[in-house]
């Protein structure tokens, strides 16, 4: 098995990248901080670049160390740890408070274990060419729609009826769309950011095109087809730019 992976901030001057991708021998993981709306107060003195960095170190950790703890268990325990590095300085309390989507893959043995937290996907190729698509769209479902007001956001977040996403909730990791697929039938595995699925949801790009696009030029030449997509065709309503994560995995 071989892992690639790549991570572009928004070309948006002044804006870090919210992302983050990580590996290791047997796991990949795909992180989508969710930008705060202008204006306002999250209750915490971090900003959302520390709270993936501190997740992600978490899980790696976690992944690294435990193969045979099921993958909510190691989210759960990863945002516990987050929770604790700053509940003494942070409104933990506050539903603005910075969050995460979660998106884990792992082999493990002749199967391949996956966890999908909110709108970062992870797909799976079988042999023959099927596609499964592992896909939390209860952020999409939420009343109204996009683009999501900062009200809408908080009333929903971490809430049964709504969205569920890393951030001060370690129950929050039971929630997520969790299963298992016998690596002998498989041939890639991809986890992606949203800034990524938008070449399916918005460009019209077939599943089996995006992951021979991945096995063919690999993760960069990915987003970079995104990025030249975005420029010639922006969306009418919503940001014409978001950072862009890919993580895959083939055999």
């Amino acid at each position: 098995m071989r892992i690639d992976s790549a991570t572009e901030a928004a070309p948006v001057p002044g804006r870090p990248n919210e992302d983050l991708v990580a590996s290791g021998p047997d796991w990949a993981l795909v992180l989508d901080g969710a930008t705060p709306a202008p204006n306002v107060a999250t209750g915490c003195r971090h900003d959302v670049p520390w709270l993936v960095h501190r997740l992600a170190a978490a899980l790696t950790v976690r992944l690294s160390q435990a193969a045979s703890t099921s993958l909510a268990d190691v989210l759960a325990d990863a945002i516990a740890e987050l929770c604790g590095a700053h509940q003494d300085t942070c409104d933990l309390a506050n539903p603005d408070s910075p969050s995460s989507t979660v998106a884990m893959a792992r082999v493990r043995g002749t199967a391949v274990d996956y966890l999908v937290l909110c709108d970062s996907p992870v797909v799976l190729r079988h042999t023959g060419g099927r596609i499964t698509l592992i896909e939390d769209d209860r952020l999409a479902t939420l009343p109204r729609g996009r683009p999501y007001r900062a009200g809408q956001i908080r009333a929903h977040r971490n809430q049964p009826g709504g969205f569920w996403v890393a951030s001060t909730d370690p129950a929050a990791a039971y929630q997520a769309l969790t299963g298992s697929a016998g690596t002998t039938g498989l041939t890639d595995v991809a986890l992606f950011s949203d800034g990524v699925t938008r070449l399916a949801e918005w460009y019209g790009y077939p599943w089996p095109r995006i992951l021979d696009q991945l096995r063919g030029q690999g993760p960069d030449a990915l987003i970079g087809l995104l990025r030249a997509a975005e420029r010639a065709y922006p969306h009418p309503r919503l940001k014409q730019h978001d950072d862009a994560t890919v993580a895959y995995l083939r055999w």
